[in-house]
């Protein structure tokens, strides 16, 4: 599967964005999906994952800010994300694992998107 990440921009402390991460293919419906973000100099890591069954999984440090979610007939997968911080300045990645099961760890998914940049000034 190909993933296509997009939405990233500038916002303001306090304000929103929306990404998606489109996937090609028919199958999109059958992966557990996962978004992880990485600072300049800073290693990747988890931000938040849904299953095959819409159940979710957030990082401590988004939860209660961002929502992931997914939409299976037009195969793509979102995140919400509100009350942004300057802390949440990353690039972000959407992932897949050949899974139904969720995973905060980047080793455990097989195909990753491009990144896109999320800019948070204060």
């Amino acid at each position: 599967v190909q993933l296509q990440a997009c939405g990233g921009g500038l916002v303001q402390a306090g304000g929103s964005l929306r990404l998606s991460c489109a996937a090609s293919g028919r199958t999109f419906g059958t992966y557990a999906m996962g978004w992880f973000r990485q600072a300049p100099g800073k290693e990747r890591v988890f931000v938040a994952a849904i299953n095959v069954s819409g159940d979710t999984y957030y990082a401590d440090s988004v939860k209660g800010r961002f929502t992931i979610s997914r939409d299976n007939t037009k195969s793509t997968m979102y995140l919400q994300m509100n009350s942004l911080k300057p802390e949440d300045t990353a690039v972000y990645y959407c992932a897949a694992r050949q899974s139904t099961s969720l995973s905060g760890r980047a080793s455990n998914y097989d195909y990753w998107g491009q990144g896109t940049q999320v800019t948070v000034s204060s």
